[in-house]
């Protein structure tokens, strides 16, 4: 006899009842639904056993399950396969559509080896190589052909007084600084004193502070201008410029992520960084900042970076507070951090 079936709505509903009128927990009110139905005979091989999220503070506004294959890669069958592939071929040009059957054959196949195979050989591949965009050829036509990166050093100069011009210059600058050689000419022009400059000057415009700090960020992916960087002093002034502007998430990031940069397989600079007290500010960010998540992915990349070819900061870093206040820190701790 074949088993009873339900929809979404009516096992969610099950499970908002629980935690309403019962006052379950979630996971106790998700655990008692899938037992109330599963003794009632009811096949929920196709439900989503998750707890149904609400959209808005009143509850009043249910939302519904993003992915029904999330957790759940047997639902997709031959039909379904051919589906995703004809979506990928037929939507390549509109990115919306795209994203969202990348994100499902993603979900198919993170726990499934039988869909990767399938998917595979039914085409995916070259239909997930998705064509990038023109950036990188404009950013070296513009410096190559047009001699861009002067102009933009040049205008800076001109308008020195000017915080809205001098942000929107060095956004340019950093996302021109795509190749090596490129990163280097902005320091043979100018460039790098220039923003020394304004980290000194300028530090009460945070905004200003973040597009330098996202400029420096970029032009120290040069190993030889990471030491100019260093060199100049730009470490103090970054650590200065963070703690001035500790309530700005922005500021915290970039800040982070240039130190970051900076430390990356050079022990000398994780060296001025730590005496400078770059870790402490790092910390800082990640404690004043605790639900942002790109301030505490470049506060830990800057930790990692200080400590893969420096180990016996390990320890130090801990006792700042990396491990958190209740944390004394493990036997190792420099395995907290891994090695590069």
């Amino acid at each position: 006899m074949a088993k009873r079936r339900i929809t979404q709505e009516t096992f969610d509903a099950a499970v908002r009842e629980n935690m309403e009128e019962f006052e379950m927990d979630p996971d106790e009110a998700l655990r008692e639904a899938v037992e109330q139905f599963e003794s009632q005979g009811v096949e929920l091989s196709c439900i989503v056993k998750a707890v149904p999220a609400v959209s808005s503070e009143d509850k009043q506004e249910e939302q519904t399950h993003e992915v029904l294959t999330d957790g759940q890669p047997d639902l997709l069958d031959a039909e379904g396969q051919q589906f995703l592939l004809d979506v990928l071929k037929k939507y390549r040009a509109v990115s919306c559509v795209t994203r969202v059957a990348i994100h499902t054959v993603r979900h198919c196949c993170l726990k499934h080896e039988q869909n990767r195979q399938d998917l595979v050989k039914g085409g995916v591949l070259p239909l997930m190589t998705v064509t990038f965009g023109h950036a990188h050829e404009h950013a070296k036509s513009i410096v190559l052909e047009h001699n861009g990166l002067k102009v933009l050093i040049e205008a800076a100069k001109a308008h020195f007084d000017n915080t809205s011009v001098l942000s929107e210059l060095c956004a340019t600058l950093s996302r021109l600084a795509v190749r090596n050689e490129f990163c280097q000419d902005v320091c043979d022009l100018g460039g790098l004193k220039i923003m020394m400059t304004l980290l000194a000057d300028s530090y009460e415009s945070p905004e200003l502070v973040r597009q330098v700090l996202s400029a420096i960020r970029a032009i120290a992916g040069n190993d030889d201008v990471k030491d100019m960087v260093v060199n100049a002093g730009g470490v103090q002034l970054i650590v200065i410029a963070m703690n001035r502007h500790m309530s700005n998430p922005a500021v915290c990031e970039q800040g982070c992520a240039c130190l970051s940069v900076l430390a990356l397989r050079k022990p000398n600079n994780c060296k001025v960084i730590m005496e400078n007290g770059g870790a402490l500010a790092a910390i800082q960010s990640m404690k004043t900042h605790s639900d942002v998540v790109n301030v505490q992915k470049q506060a830990c990349m800057l930790m990692r970076n200080l400590v893969s070819r420096m180990q016996n900061y390990s320890q130090p870093i801990l006792e700042m507070g990396a491990g958190g206040p209740d944390s004394p820190g493990p036997k190792d701790p420099s395995r907290l951090w891994g090695r590069g």
